[in-house]
Parts: structure tokens; sequence; C-alpha cells
């Protein structure tokens, strides 16, 4: 990772956990894992067909008069990218070879490391919404394409160093619900700001050639447990019923 970046995520980060006693004097640790069903808009494949871990530890800071405010700092392990099977007919020739893109199996697969910052306000300590960004330094990527011939899957030219950007800001919204105590299911959907590519397309019968701008899209599930965490207070509850 490029260590400027790190360094400003860091400065970020640590400022604004110096800085919590202007929020609140309740800093929460977490820990979320789960799974991204995700695709990359662009490539000509469709649909959410890849399937990747998303996980990793956090800190929420909860602030304002009744703690309903929170700010979270994730820093995670998040598997993206795209995917379409192989389709082969009885005699082994492609089904749909006039399909853009022309190419029948297509893998991809990014790993990223992320830091999201996130604002959620949760109601009545039962449901919380959230919007925010989030930065990705890709880590990882493979990609190969299956055009049914001889050579079968072969791997693209990709490395950390091209084609995919080594960068990736999304905009994020999320909702996590509780389901026991410090246990938490979280839903979160989140897409690329940036391009992290741009690709060309060829069609192998005409000529002709177009570029497409390529975004991760990217729907989270997981399960979050926040470690000493602010519960309902059951003899409000009980109050507000009586009264």
């Amino acid at each position: 990772m490029n260590s400027r970046r790190l360094l400003f995520i860091f400065i970020v980060s640590a400022s604004l956990i110096l800085t919590e006693r202007t929020f609140s004097q309740h800093i929460l640790g977490a820990v979320s894992a789960g799974i991204n069903l995700s695709q990359v808009d662009g490539d000509e494949v469709y649909g959410f067909k890849k399937v990747g871990f998303n996980g990793g530890p956090s800190v929420i800071i909860p602030f304002g008069k009744d703690k309903k405010w929170s700010v979270t700092i994730e820093l995670l392990y998040s598997q993206l990218g795209s995917r379409q099977k192989s389709v082969y007919g009885a005699s082994d020739t492609i089904r749909d070879s006039t399909r853009a893109g022309f190419y029948d199996g297509y893998r991809l697969s990014l790993n990223y490391v992320q830091v999201p910052v996130i604002v959620h306000f949760t109601d009545k300590r039962f449901i919380a919404g959230g919007l925010g960004f989030q930065y990705g330094q890709l880590v990882g990527v493979t990609e190969y394409e299956d055009y049914n011939d001889l050579r079968g899957f072969v791997r693209s030219k990709t490395t950390l160093q091209g084609p995919y950007t080594r960068s990736d800001l999304q905009a994020l919204a999320d909702v996590r619900i509780r389901v026991y105590r410090g246990f938490w299911f979280n839903v979160r959907y989140s897409y690329s700001i940036l391009p992290i590519r741009t690709r060309e397309f060829v069609n192998p019968f005409f000529g002709n050639t177009w570029l497409r701008e390529q975004y991760n899209n990217v729907i989270t599930f997981r399960f979050t447990y926040i470690f000493n965490d602010i519960l309902p207070d059951k003899n409000k509850k009980s109050k507000e019923q009586r009264d």
C-alpha cells in the first residue's frame, strides 16, 4: 500500500479517536464478518454472481445528548469482482457468441483493504442507518477469460500496476438491526465513485470497438458484534408503556 495513503488514513483515524472527548465518553469496539455479492458494472457481465469475504475490526464513537448518533471507522479485508460461468453446448461450441464482450466464461477477483467512515443514526437502540464513504487499496487481482477455444481459461495480463486502479473510493449506505444484545445483522450497499478501469471491447465479426468505464457494485451481508454495546433501557421502555 502506498505509504502516503497509509499515513493519511492513520492521521484521519487517529484524529477522530484522540478527539473522542468532543463526541463521547464511550468508545465501542466491534468486529464484523460476512459476504460480498459483487459485480463490476461495465465489464459486459451481469448479475451479483461473485461471492467474497468481507470482515474486520471497527471503532464506533457515539456522540450527541442521547448517543443516537455515531461515527464508525472500520478496517476491512474485502473480496470483490465479477463472475460468469462457462456455458457449452453438446458440441463444445459457444452458445452465445454474439454477446458483448465475446467471452463465454469470465472470472475477476479484486481484493481490497478498505477503510469505511460512516455516520450512523440509531433508533431505539434497535435499528441503525448510516451513510458514508470508504477508501479501498487494491492488494490482489486475478482475471481469467474463457473464449471457448483451445486456450480454455486464459489469465489476463493484470497486475497491481494495471489495468485496474490501485485505489477505489466508494459511497455507501448501511443498515444494522439488533439480533441479540451486542449482535447485529448488517446490510450494506456500496458503489465506486470513480471508475476502476476503462476497457476497450472489440466486436470480432464487424471489427468495431467501444469503451466502457468499470465500477465496483456491491451488496454486503454481515454479522457485527459490538463489545460493551449500549443496550436498550428496559426500565425506560416499561415506564413509557405504563404512561
